[in-house]
């Protein structure tokens, strides 16, 4: 299992709430959390075969930015 690591632009649970159907039904993801604690909002994304783009998109589309750390 793999590992990635995003900065977003996330700021609270409600971003997270709105992110969380298209993260929910891409495939190759088992886990994906966002650390809420931390002035920058990190979402690690744990699965096989990760998609860095498709990750990425799927925020886009939510209206958010994310860069792979």
């Amino acid at each position: 299992m793999e590992t990635l690591k995003f900065k977003t632009s996330l700021k609270c649970s409600g971003c997270v709430a709105a992110i969380q159907p298209k993260m929910d039904a891409l495939k190759n993801v088992d886990q994906w959390e966002v650390d809420l604690t931390q002035p920058v909002k990190i979402l690690s994304v744990k699965g096989e075969h990760l998609e860095e783009a498709e990750i990425i998109h799927v925020l886009k589309e939510a209206g958010y930015e994310a860069t792979k750390i």
